[in-house]
């Protein structure tokens, strides 16, 4: 990347290049963090705001890089062209972030959630594995197992029973997991809800 192009670094590729940046793995992949950027701007979109500086502002929880002291964020929030273009993680960063702005190729293979490192040291309470994952062995770079949460949805009908009306159970539909990977890059698992879970639960896509 030329020297000029950095130098043009708009505020909003800044910032997404710097969330990549911070929440990527110390491996420095630019797929893991072009794919991360590609899931940043997808729900910056699907929750309908016009700028990762207002996604970000106001959902603070999706990403915490921004407020929890996250370094390798800081570094490249505060990084000079110069530094960033002697820097080849920091580019890639940029890299990604123009990527993902520009609707290029999508590493995250459509996700809108991800994990690093936590999902494998925490994996007994964290809440996506309480909640069922299932992991494509090609993406299972932690080697963390699925676990199946089958869930079932019932619905109350009037029927009739021996002649008399009676209150019945009916299913409406079940999941056996809320999470399906669709990538593994780098340090990060990449998720999205499966099918079931959205059909049954109605739960949006990115939420």
């Amino acid at each position: 990347m030329s020297q000029s192009a950095i130098s043009n670094l708009a505020p909003e590729e800044r910032l997404l290049a710097a969330i990549a940046y911070g929440e990527s793995s110390t491996q420095n992949k630019y797929e893991e963090m072009a794919a991360l950027a590609s899931v940043m701007v997808r729900q910056m979109k699907a929750r309908g705001y016009q700028s990762i500086e207002a996604f970000t502002s106001k959902d603070p929880t999706f990403s915490f890089v921004r407020t929890d002291g996250n370094k390798r964020y800081a570094l490249l929030m505060e990084a000079t062209a110069d530094e960033i273009g002697k820097s080849a993680p920091m580019t890639h960063a940029v890299r990604a972030a123009r990527n993902a702005f520009s609707g290029g190729f999508d590493y995250s293979n459509g996700a809108y959630f991800w994990d690093g490192a936590d999902i494998k040291s925490n994996y007994s309470k964290h809440s996506k594995v309480w909640h069922g994952v299932r992991v494509d062995p090609a993406h299972n770079v932690y080697g963390i197992p699925d676990s199946r949460r089958t869930k079932i949805l019932y619905k109350t009908v009037k029927k009739k029973v021996n002649g008399k009306t009676a209150s019945v159970q009916e299913e409406v539909g079940r999941y056996s997991w809320a999470y399906e990977s669709t990538a593994g890059v780098g340090g990060t698992i990449f998720w999205r809800y499966s099918r079931d879970f959205v059909n049954v639960t109605r739960a949006k896509e990115y939420k």
